[in-house]
């Protein structure tokens, strides 16, 4: 596992999405942290919205984002809990033609467990591919979010990484 500096970067369009009833843009750490990564790792920031943890209106934001060429992937964060209001997961579901990526959530909570020990379980961190688009759902919190780019999407979005990469599917993603 490394990044191979003699191919090419590809940058890729990326959307941010906060899940979130009380985060206003001023207010939005975790949006922040995402954003910046995005950037710093030499891709584009496509788009960005807060929406509230209401699964239709996500699933919605979500579709829109999927139909639209412009972006190749999703990373929201928040909405991922274990309450009543935390829908994120719910919201992929109800996607069209969207496969689980089951072992985004599995990394992502042995990640977790190395910062918060069993306190992880609580999470319902998950992945998706719909319709050619990548969703990633992350916990709102701002160390779920440095865990989940530093220690998964980093790499795994970076078409140099080897052995291989998600980037380098993307030509495939919509074969049926």
């Amino acid at each position: 596992m490394a990044i191979d500096e003699s191919r090419p970067f590809t940058p890729i369009n990326i959307a941010v999405l906060t899940v979130s009833d009380t985060r206003t843009p001023e207010t939005d750490t975790s949006g922040d942290i995402l954003a910046d990564r995005v950037t710093g790792a030499g891709h584009r920031l496509a788009a960005r919205a807060i929406v509230k943890d209401d699964a239709a209106l996500l699933a919605a934001q979500f579709d829109a984002w999927i139909d639209d060429p412009a972006i190749d992937a999703v990373v929201s964060t928040g909405g991922t809990g274990l309450t009543g209001r935390d829908v994120t997961p719910e919201a992929l579901a109800m996607l069209r033609g969207a496969r689980d990526i089951p072992g985004f959530g599995e990394l992502f909570r042995w990640l977790s467990f190395k910062s918060i020990g069993t306190s992880t379980v609580q999470s319902r961190a998950c992945a998706v591919v719909a319709r050619g688009t990548y969703i990633f759902a992350l916990p709102g919190s701002n160390g779920a979010v440095k865990d989940g780019w530093d220690g998964i999407l980093a790499e795994q979005l970076d078409s140099r990484n080897r052995p291989c990469n998600l980037v380098e599917l993307m030509p495939r993603l919509k074969e049926v």
